[in-house]
């Protein structure tokens, strides 16, 4: 690859306080931003980071998103975030505005299934060729730059398994990342 990739999962959210899943852009992209834990997670997570001020940082459109990434351009000194679509969160479907214990029934399928769209949910491989068009596209326009891609838990870890060469579907058997955590993807 031309550049050094990163992932930073959105901080603590009052939607993970809520225990919902929030996946749909009409809700996400307008309600359920950060907690202050969150912010406090984003802030020792970019702060222990090896990134500056020349990162170039790319966040999905969800309010807990652009709050993080807003939040780790000041840490860091560098230009504003620029959102994109493609790391938005995975679609859950009609588990969507649910309980996230309705989160390990996804999983499960997934597990069996990378293109699993039981429920209607947007599947692993859907969401592993969104991040890896994002990226395709970021290594024609960059070389040799620090991007930080700022999205949600299961869109990261799926995109992980794209950065890993493995199956979509494999999501779940990767290291998780935790809320306010950067880790490089390589």
């Amino acid at each position: 690859m031309n550049n050094r990739y990163y992932a930073l999962r959105h901080g603590r959210s009052e939607a993970n306080e809520a225990g919902k899943i929030v996946s749909h852009p009409g809700e996400g992209t307008v309600k359920w931003g950060l907690t202050p834990l969150g912010r406090k997670q984003v802030e020792g997570g970019v702060g222990r980071s090896p990134l500056g001020t020349d990162t170039l940082i790319i966040t999905s459109d969800f309010l807990r998103a652009r709050e993080t990434a807003r939040l780790a351009a000041e840490i860091l000194g560098c230009p504003l975030p620029r959102e994109d679509v493609r790391l938005r969160e995975r679609f859950f479907g009609r588990y969507d505005g649910q309980d996230d214990s309705c989160y390990h029934r996804v999983w499960e399928r997934d597990a069996e299934n990378g293109a699993n769209r039981e429920g209607d949910v947007e599947s692993p491989d859907e969401v592993r060729n969104r991040i890896a068009d994002l990226v395709g596209e970021l290594e024609s326009n960059y070389s040799g730059r620090d991007i930080l891609l700022v999205s949600h838990g299961d869109a990261l870890q799926i995109g992980q398994t794209f950065f890993l060469g493995k199956e979509a579907r494999r999501h779940r058997s990767l290291p998780h990342l935790e809320t306010g955590e950067v880790r490089r993807l390589a």
